[in-house]
C-alpha cells in the first residue's frame, strides 16, 4: 500500500462525532477526517454552513452513507443527547468524538455583562461537558473510544480583554484533565485528549462579541485585525492535520503551533512573571501605537 493511500484509509472504518463541524477548526477536521475515510456525524447550530459543508464532502466523492449533518445547540443539554442517540441509530456509535464548538467574546471582565458571560460559558464549557457526558457510554462499549476536547491557548495562560473566554478554556482544561484521569482508571480503553491550538486562521473573532468602551476595550475590527495580524499564524487545515494525527496515536494532550508551545513553557517556568511581562508589553505596543497615530 503506498503512503498516499494509507494515509487516506487512514480513519476507515471508525466513526468520528464532531461539534461545531459547519466552520472554522470544526470544518477542516470535518474535510480531513473524510479524506482518511473516517465516518462522519456533524453538528453545528449554522444550517446554511453545515449544507455548504456537505456539498463539499460530496465534491470530494464521500457517499452519503458515510456522513450526517445534525442541527445541534451544543448549549443546550437535550440536542446534544438526543443528537447522541441519532449517531447510535446511523452509525452504531462513535469511536472519536470532538467537541470543537466555540464563541469568542472580547470585552474587559470589569464592563462583561452576565448575559454574554453566560453565552460563552453555555456554549464553550457546558457544550463540552454535555458532548462529553452525551457520548461516554458509546465510547465505553468501543473498543477505540476518544474523546477530544478543544481548549485554546487561552486555556493555558490568561489575556487582558479575553476574561470570560479565557475562564471557559481553563474550564474546559480542568474538566478534560479530570476525566482523563477518572477514566485511566474505571475505562482505561477511552483516551481523553485536551487540544490547546495557538493562533488559527478562523472566522472565530470576527464572528464572536466585541463589547466595551473602556481603555481596555477594542472595537470589532480593532479586535478582528489585531487576531489576524498579531495571532492568526496557522491554517485551520493544518490545524487539523495534527488533530488528526491525534486520533491515529493517541496521548492526553496536544499543543499546536509554535506559540502555544511558547506560551505554555512561560507559564509554567514564570507563573507570576509572565503576568507582568505580558502587561508591560502590551504597554509598551500600546504606547507605539500613539505614537505612530500622533
Amino acid at each position: 500500500m503506498s503512503p498516499r493511500r494509507e494515509r487516506g484509509s487512514a480513519l476507515a472504518g471508525r466513526v468520528v462525532a464532531i461539534t461545531g463541524a459547519a466552520s472554522g477548526i470544526g470544518r477542516a477536521l470535518a474535510l480531513t477526517c473524510a479524506r482518511r475515510g473516517a465516518t462522519l456525524a456533524l453538528a453545528d447550530v449554522a444550517v446554511e454552513e453545515l449544507a455548504t459543508l456537505e456539498a463539499e464532502l460530496g465534491a470530494l466523492a464521500v457517499p452519503p452513507q458515510r456522513y450526517q449533518t445534525s442541527r445541534v445547540d451544543v448549549s443546550v443539554r437535550e440536542q446534544v443527547e438526543d443528537w447522541a442517540t441519532e449517531v447510535t441509530s446511523r452509525f452504531g456509535g462513535a469511536d472519536v468524538v470532538v467537541n470543537c464548538a466555540g464563541v469568542s467574546l472580547h470585552c474587559p471582565l470589569d464592563e462583561t455583562s452576565p448575559e454574554d458571560f453566560h453565552w460563552v460559558m453555555a456554549i464553550n464549557f457546558w457544550g463540552v461537558v454535555h458532548g462529553s457526558q452525551a457520548f461516554l457510554p458509546q465510547l465505553a462499549q468501543r473498543q477505540r473510544g476518544h474523546l477530544i476536547n478543544v481548549s485554546s491557548v487561552f486555556g493555558l495562560g490568561a489575556f487582558p480583554g479575553t476574561g470570560a473566554y479565557a475562564a471557559s478554556k481553563f474550564a474546559v482544561r480542568g474538566f478534560t484533565e479530570t476525566l482523563a484521569i477518572e477514566l485511566s482508571l474505571t475505562h482505561p480503553s477511552i483516551c481523553v485528549t485536551c487540544v490547546h491550538p495557538g493562533g488559527i486562521k478562523t472566522p472565530l473573532v470576527r464572528r464572536g462579541r466585541v463589547r466595551g468602551t473602556g481603555s481596555l476595550a477594542s472595537t470589532p475590527e480593532e479586535a478582528a485585525a489585531g487576531f489576524e495580524r498579531d495571532l492568526a499564524r496557522m491554517s485551520a487545515a493544518d490545524c487539523a492535520e495534527h488533530i488528526a494525527q491525534v486520533m491515529l496515536r493517541p496521548r492526553t494532550r496536544l499543543l499546536i503551533g509554535t506559540d502555544a508551545r511558547l506560551i505554555d513553557l512561560g507559564v509554567r517556568l514564570f507563573p507570576s512573571f509572565y503576568k507582568n511581562a505580558l502587561g508591560w508589553l502590551i504597554e509598551r505596543a500600546r504606547r507605539a501605537d500613539r505614537a505612530r497615530k500622533s
